[in-house]
């Protein structure tokens, strides 16, 4: 284990606090398991627990194999990528198949093993760095807004623009996400203000043209407006039940809660194991719990802060930002939803829900972040060898004239004959007192 550890590069202060979320997660999981168990009658327990244990170990295989790539490579992956992502949003959005009764056109069934994945989670990935890089490569040069527009924007709305129909939380918080990233990347303000409103006059003109021709592209846009105003005007929804439900576990946990597994409303509340687990860990760990998990996020995106600043470059600060903080924006929207702050998004909690592929795309984001601390570590000790040369050279320049000023001195007081003395005997004035 001491050699596992020792092998793993970067920043350790990251690896750390992943490691514990992920730990976090199986008590939590294990217990909300049984309402799928026991009240829809699907699968075990254990069953459950070691799915999910799978998960997190593919997870962190991931990680692990990420973060040993060059980040640099990064920027020339994310321009392959981007169209094949492209390309599988498409499919995903007219493969037209429903999974549990869901609206699948946000996963698509990988063949042979059977594993459902959600394309839009790695299309934020891929997306992501590829706006870092425009930004990296357009640092310091002058940015025209026609230029940008077809290089930078062109591409992020036509993924949005894939995603949209199905996911309008994805779609909102990787938009929002982007616009983060290109203020931090010091595009200009008048073109970002220009790009938002671009941005909300096509989602108006989607929803009315959704609303006027229903059948003609699949949405969701009646969900979008229910969930808006029943949580703006207390309207009568379907989500009502959840929301009720995960307020209940909140204010049933109190200070304390009720203990490891002895959670009543996860036999009640849909979704309890994924996008209302927060819900579950209050009511079984109480506000301590809550607060503690909410900690843990924040302490994760202050050493995502400090990463970015200490990154020597311009790739390497915008990839941190750009990949890390969407997990702490996804975690906080995943909190606030279940106690009730924002409408229900069904967004997850990184790395503490089920689900095997928000987990797998979480550990993506997390190893790249990792790779550009594992090279700003290198670069640091790469420094630090070629001060520490310096500094041993420097002393065995400092030591050669000594020797030589002692050789001088020796020579003009005739202790010794100049043909026999060398610069290493100089080194013991005793050899200039014996003759040596």
């Amino acid at each position: 284990m001491k050699e596992l550890i020792n092998n793993l590069k970067g920043d350790k202060v990251i690896w750390s606090f992943v490691v514990l979320l992920a730990l976090i997660s199986f008590m939590p999981v294990f217990s909300a398991s049984t309402n799928l168990v026991y009240v829809i009658g699907k699968g075990s327990t254990i069953g459950y627990l070691i799915k999910h244990f799978a998960h997190i170990c593919i997870g962190f295989g991931l990680i692990y194999l990420v973060h040993k790539v060059p980040y640099h490579y990064y920027r020339g992956l994310s321009q392959i990528a981007l169209p094949i992502v492209a390309l599988l949003l498409v499919y995903t959005f007219f493969q037209g198949t429903v999974i549990d009764g869901a609206n699948a056109s946000r996963w698509i069934q990988v063949p042979f093993i059977g594993v459902t994945f959600q394309t839009s989670a790695l299309a934020s990935i891929v997306l992501m760095v590829y706006v870092a890089r425009y930004l990296a490569k357009m640092d310091g040069k002058e940015i025209t807004f026609k230029q940008s527009f077809f290089e930078l924007w062109v591409p992020v709305f036509i993924i949005l623009a894939l995603i949209l129909p199905a996911n309008f939380s994805t779609a909102a918080l990787i938009f929002s996400m982007v616009c983060m990233l290109v203020f931090i990347g010091k595009y200009p303000m008048r073109y970002l203000g220009t790009i938002i409103g671009m941005g909300v006059a096509m989602l108006a003109l989607f929803v009315l043209f959704a609303k006027a021709f229903p059948d003609v592209i699949p949405n969701r846009v009646d969900t979008w407006i229910s969930r808006v105003e029943r949580f703006w005007t207390d309207a009568p929804d379907e989500d009502d039940y959840q929301i009720e439900k995960a307020k209940i576990a909140i204010a049933t946990g109190g200070v304390y809660g009720l203990g490891p597994g002895k959670s009543v409303q996860k036999n009640f509340l849909p979704q309890s194991s994924s996008d209302f687990i927060f819900a579950i860990i209050v009511e079984e760990y109480g506000l301590i719990g809550g607060l503690s998990v909410l900690a843990l996020y924040l302490v994760l995106f202050f050493r995502f802060l400090v990463t970015a600043h200490k990154s020597q470059t311009t790739f390497g600060k915008l990839l941190i930002v750009g990949l890390g903080f969407p997990i702490i924006f996804q975690a906080l929207i995943n909190m606030g939803v279940a106690v009730e702050l924002l409408p229900v998004t069904g967004q997850t909690l990184p790395l503490i829900s089920s689900g095997g592929s928000s987990i797998w795309m979480t550990c993506i984001s997390i190893g790249i972040i990792i790779s550009v601390t594992k090279k700003e570590e290198e670069i640091a000790q790469e420094m630090e060898e070629k001060e520490l040369r310096e500094q041993v050279m420097q002393r065995m320049i400092d030591e050669h004239i000594l020797r030589e000023k002692q050789r001088e001195e020796a020579e003009a007081a005739g202790l010794t004959q100049p043909a026999a003395y060398s610069i290493e005997d100089a080194s013991n004035p005793m050899n200039a007192v014996l003759g040596k």
